[in-house]
Parts: C-alpha cells; structure tokens; sequence
C-alpha cells in the first residue's frame, strides 16, 4: 500500500507514541493507551434517511431467531437497502461515466490523516461552504496536506433524528426535492479542492455534498470528476480535532457500485 507523506507521517508517529508507552510488549497500531477510537457513522434501521425519492429505505426480515432443536440460539437476517442512504460513500462512477466504481476504489484511499473544515458558526439551511472557509481554516491550521480526508462540518448531523429538519421538509418522493433544505459544498469550493490540494476524500455531516437548493450537483461532478471519494451523512464530528484524526472508511464492496454503505471510525491519539 503507498503511504502519502502525510499518512506515513501519522502512521509512524502514532507508531512511535505506541512502543514509548509500553514497556515490556509490543503495542497494536492504535492502542487505547495511544488514543480513542470515535464511531462516524449512523446505524442502519427503519428510521434512516434516504435520498426523498427512495421510497423504500432500510428492510431488515427476520429469517431465524430463537432456540434451535439443536439447542443452541440461532438468529439470521437478510436486509435490503439502496446504496444511497445513511451513512454512504459516493463513488466517483456515481457523477462520472470513467470514474472507479465503489469495488475499484483503492483501500488507500478509504484511510488515512483527517482535517475538520468546521463551519457551524456560518451554516444555514442553504449554506454554501466556500473557498473563503476552507482558506480560512488554513491560515489557522495550516495547508491541507496530500492524502487527506477533508471532513466538512456543518453541525447538521445533529439534527439526524428529525428527519424534516435535517432534510429541509416532511415530504417525500418528488414533490420534496424542490423543498431540500440543507448546506453543501461550493462547487467553486470542490473545483478548488480538486485543482490546488491532492485529497483522497471529502465527506460531510448532511445529506449530500451538494447543498439542498442544487439542480446540477456540480460539486459531485468536480470531486468524482478527479476520482476523490464522497461521505455522506457523516456522524459525530463535533468529537473530532481539527487535525490529528485519522480515517478508516471502509464501504460494503460491491461490485460495479456506484456507492455503498460505509462504517466510518476515526482514531484520535491521546495527547
């Protein structure tokens, strides 16, 4: 696996922090003692929020459950869920015709060092994140380095149990699409991402890197455009450092996907 200079800078930091706090044994990689691990993601259920169009949502039947003849307990499921809902990547195949399928997209590129854009104090239901916050944030913190996972916060995953509130209305179908309300990316913004920093993904605390209000989900095309990896409907990002986190993000592996569901865990080292 290629290790970008930031990601091989955080990996042998934490590596180092690791083996200085253990005396008599080697440590795993991310040790508790080293640092926490932090769940980005929302569980799936009846209650998850999908694309307005998505009628259907999360299915979960009950093939087994309770005690066999065997005597043992034995439950199973089979499930059924559209690849755009809940916490999910976007492949670059779903808004570029030559871009990697969610199957195809190297592992590398799934994990890795994380900077928090945090927007909060400026979002609005029709928030555009612009370049001005993304610089903004570099002056304060430093140049995004190559090989991050740019995570975009807007506060709007604390809304995720109401559904009309995070999503902008109570309808559902094609009468809500042009009642979204919910911040986004610029696509300015994304083109600048794409065109002056070599990230491997962005995600973000909201249905969809497009704002609500969009039409042509130009920041999707800019990012899949140039291969970059899509989250959406980001967890608990309010629990992240700015800098200093680093991603495993890793989607159901289907094949010829244009997106997936993905559990999305952040390690923060202690400091």
């Amino acid at each position: 696996m290629h290790l970008g200079p930031a990601r091989l800078r955080f990996v042998i930091a934490t590596i180092v922090a690791v083996i200085a706090g253990c005396q008599d044994r080697p440590a795993p990689l991310f040790d508790e003692s080293a640092g926490r691990w932090i769940d980005l993601s929302h569980a799936y259920d009846e209650d998850t929020i999908y694309w307005p169009t998505d009628s259907l949502g999360f299915q979960l039947e009950e093939l087994a459950y309770g005690e066999t003849p065997g005597g043992f307990f034995y439950s199973a499921y089979r499930f059924s869920t559209a690849e755009h809902g809940g916490t999910h990547l976007d492949a670059p195949v779903h808004f570029s015709s030559d871009g990697r399928t969610a199957d195809a997209i190297p592992v590398e590129q799934l994990i890795g060092p994380a900077v928090v854009v945090d927007v909060t104090d400026s979002a609005s239901p029709d928030y555009l994140i612009t370049i001005a916050d993304i610089e903004t944030h570099e002056a304060a913190h430093g140049e995004i380095p190559d090989d991050t996972i740019v995570l975009l916060r807007t506060g709007w995953g604390s809304q995720w149990n109401d559904r009309a509130a995070y999503i902008g209305t109570p309808l559902t179908g094609q009468a809500a699409i042009p009642e979204l309300h919910f911040p986004g990316l610029d696509p300015a913004a994304a083109r600048w991402l794409v065109d002056h920093r070599n990230v491997d993904a962005v995600g973000i605390d909201t249905p969809s890197i497009d704002y609500g209000r969009s039409a042509h989900f130009a920041a999707h095309v800019a990012l899949a455009g140039d291969d970059v990896a899509i989250f959406e409907n980001v967890a608990n990002l309010d629990q992240l450092p700015t800098t200093g986190a680093f991603i495993v993000a890793l989607p159901m592996k289907i094949g010829g996907g244009s997106g997936a569901p993905v559990r999305i865990a952040a390690f923060v080292p202690a400091h």
